[in-house]
This record gives C-alpha cells, sequence and structure tokens, in this order.
C-alpha cells in the first residue's frame, strides 16, 4: 500500500504537497506557505522504515535537490512544524545524513517569529518569508489555539539540542510557564487563549480538534526526557483527572466516550481526531503508579473500542470525522457534514498502542478489518483518496490523497504487525504526525527483544 501510495504520487504529484489520485495531478493548498513536496517529507520515514530503499533514494534526492525554504506564503506554524521539522528530524535520527538535519534547523528558525507576541505565546500562521504572523481569521477572536502552540515542545527541544542553540527550548518552555500561571476552569485547558493578554478567549474545551495533540505532547515531553521533565508528567496527570472527571461519560449501550465541553455544557459527540487518546492513555498508564495503572489501561481499552465501534458501525467500515452520543444514536454520524473519512490515523494509531501494551490479537484483527476496508473504499487507480460518507456504498471519493495517510495511517498499520523491537517504544517518542524522534538516555540503549 505505501508503494503504491508513493509511486503514484511520485508519478503525478512528485514536487507538489499532495496527490490528487482520480485527476491524477498535483495538490499544493494554501497550510504550507509556499513550502512543496509535504508527502515527500512526511512519507521519507515511513518509507525508511519499510525497508523501500529505492523509494526512500528517490524521496531523499528531491529534498537535496528541490526542497526549497525561500517561500513567500502563509503557513501554519503547527502543520510546517509537524510535518516538515518533525520528518526532517525523524529522518535524520534514523538515517544520521546532514541534509535533513539542516533543512529542520534552517525551517525552524523560519518559524521564530512567531513567538514575537506580548505574551510569548505564538500565532498560528506565519509568513516563511517575512517573518510576520497573524491568528488564524476563523479562530476566536484573534487567538492562538491550545493543539497548535501545545505541540512544539519536542520538536523544539531536539532544534536546540541539534543546533545548540537554546532560544527553541525557552521558546517552548515559555509556553508552559504561560499555561500554568493560568486559572484552568475546572482544571480543564480551553482550546482558545489569546496571545496578547495571555487570558482564555472563550471556554471550548476538547480532546479532539483544536485540543488533542497538546495532551499528547505532555505525556511524551516527559517520556522523551527520560522521565526528567517531571513538570509536563504533573501537567498531564492534572488535565487527565479533569478530563475524567467532567468530560468521560458512558452511553447508554455501555460505550465509553470523551464529550466536549461548552462553557460547562456538554456536548455528547467524539471526532475522529480524538481516538488517538486511546493509545495516549494507554502510554501513560505503564507509568501511572500499580495502583492507577490498571484503571487506564482498562480506560484506554474503552475508549478504543468505542472508536472501532464508529468504524464497525459504518457501511464502508470506516469511521466518520466525527460520532455522536444522543437522541439514541450511538458511535454514529448524525450529521451529514461529519460523515466523511479522509484517511486518518488516529484510531489505528490507538490499535498499534493497545497492541504494544496489551499483546491482546483482537487489535490486529481491528487493523486488519481498516486494511481491508481501506484497500476496498479507498484504493483508486492512482493511489488512495478519502471518502464523502462512511455510511454509503459505493463511496464517493474525495480526491485526496492526504501526506499523513503515509506518514501515519500507513506507518501505525505496519507497526501493529510489527515485532515490538521495531522503532521500540522504550526507545522512541511519535510526534502527534508519526514521526519518531529518540528518547534522551544518556547512553542510548539499544533495544532487546
Amino acid at each position: 500500500m505505501m508503494k503504491f501510495a508513493w509511486d503514484n504520487y511520485k508519478q503525478y504529484a512528485l514536487g507538489k504537497n499532495e496527490l490528487r489520485p482520480l485527476t491524477k495531478n498535483g495538490h499544493i493548498g494554501n497550510m504550507f506557505g509556499g513550502l512543496r513536496g509535504a508527502t515527500v517529507v512526511d512519507a521519507l520515514d515511513t518509507l525508511y522504515i519499510m525497508e523501500l530503499e529505492e523509494e526512500f533514494q528517490e524521496a531523499k534526492k528531491w529534498v537535496e535537490n528541490s526542497f526549497d525554504l525561500n517561500v513567500n506564503g502563509e503557513a501554519s506554524l503547527f502543520e510546517v512544524n509537524i510535518r516538515y521539522i518533525g520528518g526532517l528530524l525523524a529522518t535524520y535520527y534514523l538515517t544520521g545524513e546532514e541534509v535533513f538535519k539542516s533543512k529542520a534547523l534552517e525551517l525552524g528558525e523560519k518559524l521564530l517569529p512567531a513567538f514575537n507576541t506580548p505574551t510569548g505565546i505564538p500565532r498560528g500562521v506565519i509568513n516563511l518569508g517575512s517573518g510576520m504572523s497573524w491568528s488564524w481569521g476563523w479562530a476566536s477572536a484573534g487567538s492562538s489555539i491550545l493543539a497548535e502552540f501545545g505541540t512544539l515542545h519536542l520538536e523544539f527541544l531536539h532544534l536546540s539540542e541539534l543546533s545548540g542553540n537554546p532560544v527553541f527550548a525557552e521558546k517552548v518552555m515559555n509556553i508552559r510557564k504561560v499555561l500554568n500561571r493560568i486559572e484552568k476552569p475546572q482544571g480543564l485547558y480551553p482550546n482558545f487563549l489569546s496571545p496578547v493578554t495571555g487570558n482564555w478567549v472563550q471556554h471550548h474545551v476538547s480532546i479532539g480538534g483544536l485540543g488533542d495533540s497538546f495532551y499528547e505532547y505532555l505525556i511524551k515531553s516527559w517520556l522523551m526526557s527520560d522521565k526528567k521533565d517531571t513538570e509536563a508528567k504533573k501537567m498531564y496527570d492534572d488535565a487527565l483527572e479533569a478530563i475524567e472527571k467532567h468530560l468521560v461519560k458512558k452511553s447508554a449501550g455501555g460505550l465509553t466516550y470523551i464529550a466536549e465541553w461548552r462553557g460547562g455544557v456538554l456536548e455528547h459527540k467524539m471526532g475522529h481526531l480524538a481516538c488517538f487518546s486511546g493509545g495516549m492513555i494507554a502510554l501513560g498508564a505503564e507509568h501511572a503508579g500499580e495502583e492507577r495503572k490498571q484503571h487506564y489501561v482498562d480506560l484506554a481499552a474503552e475508549i478504543t473500542n468505542t472508536c472501532h465501534e464508529s468504524y464497525a458501525r459504518s457501511d464502508t467500515k470506516l469511521g466518520p470525522e466525527a460520532f455522536r452520543f444522543d437522541a439514541g444514536t450511538e458511535a454514529m454520524a448524525t450529521r451529514l457534514s461529519e460523515r466523511y473519512y479522509i484517511l486518518r490515523p488516529e484510531v489505528v494509531e490507538s490499535y498499534m498502542y493497545m497492541w504494544r501494551l496489551t499483546h491482546d490479537p483482537k487489535y490486529r484483527e481491528w487493523g486488519w478489518e481498516v486494511v481491508k476496508a481501506l484497500e476496498k473504499h479507498c484504493r483508486v487507480e492512482a493511489g488512495f483518496s478519502g471518502i464523502r460518507d462512511v455510511y454509503s456504498t459505493p463511496p464517493l471519493h474525495d480526491n485526496m490523497q492526504q501526506s499523513f495517510f503515509l506518514a501515519e495511517t500507513l506507518k501505525y498499520l505496519y507497526l501493529l504487525f510489527c515485532e515490538d523491537d521495531v522503532l521500540s517504544l522504550d526507545d522512541w517518542v511519535f510526534n502527534t504526525e508519526a514521526h519518531p524522534l529518540p528518547i534522551n538516555h544518556t547512553n542510548f540503549k539499544t533495544s532487546v527483544q
């Protein structure tokens, strides 16, 4: 599947950001500020890990000869960090090839002006040429978004380590300072924060989009520091406790889910993006102390099961963008606008973590169901495409092969069926785009089975 996705991207869209597999051409999009080759950079480490040697060399050659960083255009700070910087750093650590390190550092420098705000909380959009930055037009009253400024920590610490320049680490440590100073409603972190005043802009809380990877980066920062970053661990533990107290619910049919919170009123829906949380809670459970460990393993398994149900209850056996628990509906999308599937990885990500933690064979069976569904409904003549409605067959394709399909969905599926020592969780943490970054053991342990 990876080779098929890559070969078609290379044939029809090399150098563009994504492949449009139905029309057999490339898509540039407006998220990356003039940067090109998102699929190349996102796919590098997956190609390497899968030992697709020839394809990896093709991708590397493109980065060496054609990857231009002197661009002018508005980029998402978050997307450039997780896809480009994350992809380049991971590939550098896997291969030791200098070209990936130097490109990552050069790109990192271009993101720094986004932090020039009264609080040091970065704005979400930056012009990579001029360094001008601003907030997303749709974000509440010029605010920055929790998941965006909270998903820089892993990469920026590595940028400081590799460059010897402390500025990257200082920028992200300051974000934590601001968050620790400010009062959290019920211990929860709202999704919108003003980079000017340092106050929350509205009380919307979500473990799905807008919030998701902030929480993931707390537990992973602690793991990446070889468990020395105790501040991150405490922030994670406290946040998870508040989430469990206020947002975790059980449906009439016995499904555990994480609701969204709007100023104290619960919305009983879960986004596909929130389905990463089964894997996150499983990862944290390992380190929760004996009496809490089983509790969190169980919670992780229940949430992962609910996300599996969102797949199992659809005609295509792929899950919708969001699913609800109200008016007698459970784990299904009730709105037309939430029925699409864009090749997202979060559910198989949780299967991979649950497999590595429990070795319960059902997680591999569930992963194989996804493989079959992708092959049946998303594979088209020239690549893989998202679909517009998971409840109707044959499906309508959206003509987009997302870069994260190669970075994440296929990588997590591959790791689900690998031995545990392939990218061992003792030695690597995955950024939120599934790019592996090494855990800082003072003496880097080789993985033993």
